[in-house]
């Protein structure tokens, strides 16, 4: 494993959205959504393209707090522009389970 100092961290955001929408990506290459995160008032709404389809529903993740890098540059991918990348882990099955903040706490809050 390649090791990083602590300054390469911090360039990093990794800031804490809501899901506020997700629909699917009917033109993904592979199974997808399209959500939409809230920030918070800092940094507002930020859309993503996430392959989580095996594991969650659209009606699942409206609501669900996420962790995501918001200072990557917007991506091309398809016909969508993403700005965020949403946050997870793959299983034992290769299925992305995301990465989730345990309790409330405030849009746009920064991981440390």
């Amino acid at each position: 494993m390649q090791q990083i100092e602590w300054q390469d961290f911090t360039k990093v955001e990794l800031r804490v959205g809501r899901i506020i929408a997700a629909t699917p990506f009917a033109k993904a290459r592979k199974p997808a959504y399209q959500l939409q995160v809230d920030f918070g008032p800092e940094l507002g709404i930020k859309k993503s393209s996430a392959q989580l389809t095996a594991l969650y529903t659209p009606e699942d993740l409206v609501n669900k707090l996420v962790v995501a890098v918001v200072n990557f540059p917007p991506k091309q991918i398809g016909p969508f522009m993403s700005e965020c990348l949403v946050t997870g882990f793959h299983n034992a099955n290769g299925e992305v389970s995301l990465c989730i903040p345990e309790h409330e706490v405030p849009l746009g809050t920064r991981l440390l």
